[in-house]
């Protein structure tokens, strides 16, 4: 088996040949489709390529892979020789891929299909989309901020109240104009984002475990498509502790010899964007009753409420492996919300708003039905915590009533 190493920059590619344990350097190869696909004819299905997790890796790999026996892409946190290495060309990059692969070595990234790789572009537009219309949002304020203009009174700068607002407030002339540029632009954003999340919508739709995520307490639309196009296929995580590690939400561990182990912050390592949603879904899931608010009080009595939320994140992430892999919906799911969730997902998506009409959603609208299922997960968060209630830190300690009885 021959092993080649690429090492891949913008616009060419450095190659080398491990064979028989002699390195052999291949040349430059120009990061074109028509080039890869040169390059790729002269090898054989016996050959082995390895290229570094670059923005473009999963491009080359999809043009080598049908030439090839197997392409690898190596995780670039994990091949530490590379980047700590006092001489550093790209052929000893190339090379020393080529070696780790070939010894069995080498951290491997999974190659997600097309499906999930397309699904992951949308909720990266998505984020950078929301990302530029909040840094305008920071712009205008930073304006009214330098003029000494108070708090807009309105929850919403930018609504139809805040922009009445806005445009009367006593500005110079070119911050005006600067304001109403900012607006104009704000909209055009707004736009393209319905556009975005009516495609994000109609993916969801046909996905059964997007919707199946949303029987989770603070997990909407937004949040089960982008842990969706995270996770990819949860049959390639062997139980839950392996997604938690792969989202960074796992603990980091320091221990040597025979001293005990100490335990620091969270590792974030892997999916960032995915591990910030789930603890955004942990802080609303809090908000509302059921087991995972009692359990946020627990963690927060003791380690504080920031510490808490990613407790809850990190609870989240091995309740969704469970759902996942079972195919099964949140234990403590309130229909009735489950529903507004889905005829909201319908809306996204282009559906009709039919006004007037007694939908699926309908049952949401009455007081008596909400009040029902809120009951009923309250008394889940009730009994867990009677379930927790003598606990110490280390796992369960005597009964309730024993400690009480000791005490008197």
């Amino acid at each position: 088996m021959r092993v080649v190493g690429l090492d891949i920059h913008r616009v060419f590619a450095e190659a080398v040949m491990l064979e028989n344990g002699a390195v052999r350097r291949l040349g430059r190869i120009g990061m074109t489709r028509d080039h890869l696909t040169a390059f790729a004819k002269t090898l054989t299905h016996d050959d082995h390529v390895v290229v570094e997790a670059t923005g473009n890796a999963s491009a080359v790999a999809e043009v080598i892979r049908p030439h090839v026996g197997r392409v690898v892409i190596a995780n670039p946190r994990q091949v530490r020789l590379i980047a700590e290495a006092r001489i550093k060309t790209d052929v000893i990059d190339a090379t020393v891929l080529a070696r780790l692969y070939a010894s069995g070595f080498l951290p491997e990234v999974w190659i997600p299909d097309e499906a999930t790789l397309a699904l992951r572009r949308q909720v990266t537009r998505r984020t950078q989309i929301v990302r530029q219309r909040t840094r305008l949002k920071t712009m205008v304020q930073s304006i009214l901020h330098a003029h000494l203009v108070p708090p807009c009174p309105h929850a919403d700068l930018f609504g139809p109240r805040g922009r009445t607002w806005l445009l009367a407030q006593p500005l110079p002339g070119d911050e005006s104009d600067a304001v109403a540029r900012h607006l104009r632009e704000y909209d055009r954003l707004s736009e393209d984002l319905k556009v975005v999340e009516r495609e994000l919508a109609r993916e969801a739709r046909a996905d059964a475990n997007v919707t199946r995520l949303m029987t989770i307490p603070g997990i909407d639309l937004v949040v089960a498509v982008g842990l969706i196009a995270a996770i990819g296929p949860v049959a390639r995580f062997a139980g839950p502790d392996r997604l938690v590690a792969y989202l960074g939400l796992n603990p980091s561990v320091h221990q040597s010899g025979s001293g005990k182990p100490r335990h620091g912050r969270i590792t974030k390592q892997g999916r960032s964007h995915a591990r910030t949603m789930l603890v955004e879904a942990a802080w609303q899931a809090a908000r509302g009753p059921g087991p995972l608010r009692a359990f946020f009080q627990r963690v927060s009595a003791r380690r504080g409420p920031h510490v808490a939320a990613v407790a809850v994140a990190r609870k989240l992430a091995v309740i969704i492996w469970h759902l996942l892999t079972r195919g099964e919906d949140y234990a403590w799911v309130r229909p009735a919300l489950h529903a507004k969730k889905l005829r909201e997902l319908e809306l996204r998506s282009g559906e009709p708003a039919r006004r007037g009409q007694r939908g699926t959603a309908y049952a949401y609208n009455l007081t008596r039905v909400r009040q029902e299922e809120r009951r009923r997960v309250e008394q889940a968060e009730v009994a867990y915590r009677h379930l927790t209630e003598g606990w110490s830190r280390r796992g369960r300690r005597v009964p309730t009533g024993a400690a009480k009885e000791e005490r008197l």
